[in-house]
């Protein structure tokens, strides 16, 4: 049976690392264990709290319910198809993700290549449809295993029971902790095939550092993951130094009339085509707004903008999460006064 603890220090389990406490902590490393831990009082009767690896979360609070820590972990192929030379990869929902796009490369499999080093678990990349660099999970999803938190049992969505959108799936509303994600599957293909299958490196600076790296021709899906890599680590703060979630806010997407009107005022704004409009990078935004670098506090500050990519906020230690949802707020507010569009969190706000 899996132990249940109480008044448990959340601090080393979220990526901000702000120190707020849970009533009840849990871990669970089977779809079984889960279901034990439902059963017990303590849990039925609280509001339950899935953790990942804690990496899009803000805590303001301590939480008064039962946080479980999800650590069911497995990689494995489950079936190839010869027909368009595809490979069904089932990976664990407590399995760190870009450790499954680790594996996934050295079993020479690709299409989650423009994925790699976003922090987090399996599971916790369903709940957002996560992406980078043009690419989104479920551009390669199949399905994923789930367990109904109310009943125990499980259930199978596929791509379309998702409901997947920008950053968004059922899982975020009408769905929400309802279930629980205990494995994910995904439909990769054999490198360089099937034909015409090329990696992606037409969005952000994909192209232009696989040139500073040396890398010339069409690049090879593990090129491209340490291109990835080497421009993330060049922009974004490691947790495990500078306290943060990645990045706070989504990109926002505007009409076409609305960017035509920024770009007319502002020549240098960024934009990438969608269905039915334009996306803004959020970070451009930010910055031209006046945040980057930003540092708020005592001393030298416990807390801001990042001073690489203004898209993350920062804690150095010191500051509450409430401290970085009003700064949030402030950069919310200031982005809509001066150009006209609603910034909204990425991260989830408890």
């Amino acid at each position: 049976m899996p132990l249940l603890e109480k008044n448990v220090s959340l601090r080393s389990y979220n990526t901000f690392g702000l120190d707020v406490r849970a009533r009840y902590f849990a871990r669970f490393a089977s779809a079984d264990e889960l279901r034990q831990l439902l059963r017990l009082p303590e849990v039925q009767r609280r509001e339950k709290l899935i953790l990942g690896g804690g990496s899009n979360l803000l805590f303001t609070q301590d939480f008064d319910g039962v946080v479980l820590k999800n650590e069911i972990c497995g990689l494995q192929i489950l079936s190839e198809d010869a027909t368009d030379n595809t490979a069904l990869v089932r990976a664990g929902a407590g399995e760190s993700w870009h450790g499954l796009v680790e594996y996934a490369l050295d079993q020479g499999l690709s299409g989650i290549e423009n994925l790699s080093l976003i922090p987090g678990t399996v599971g916790a990349a369903p709940l957002q449809n996560i992406g980078a660099y043009g690419a989104e999970l479920r551009d390669t999803f199949d399905h994923l295993e789930a367990l109904e938190l109310a009943t125990g049992e499980g259930r199978v969505f596929s791509a379309a029971e998702c409901g997947f959108g920008y950053r968004e799936s059922v899982f975020k509303n009408v769905l929400k902790n309802q279930y629980v994600v205990t494995a994910v599957a995904l439909r990769l293909h054999r490198l360089g095939q099937p034909a015409g299958y090329a990696p992606n490196v037409r969005y952000g600076a994909i192209a232009e550092t696989l040139a500073e790296l040396g890398i010339e021709g069409e690049p090879t899906p593990q090129e491209v993951s340490r291109a990835v890599v080497h421009i993330r680590r060049s922009k974004l703060p490691d947790p495990a130094q500078v306290g943060n979630a990645g990045s706070f806010f989504k990109n926002p997407e505007v009409s076409q009339a609305k960017f035509d009107q920024l770009k007319a005022a502002h020549p240098d704004l960024p934009g990438y085509p969608v269905p039915g409009g334009v996306k803004v990078p959020a970070g451009w935004l930010i910055e031209r707004a006046g945040w980057k670098g930003l540092r708020r506090g005592p001393g030298e500050g416990t807390h801001g903008v990042h001073d690489r990519q203004a898209l993350v906020l920062v804690h150095h230690g010191g500051a509450t999460g409430n401290d970085l949802r009003q700064l949030a707020q402030e950069i919310i507010s200031s982005v809509s006064q001066q150009f006209g569009i609603e910034l909204h969190p990425e991260v989830n706000i408890l």
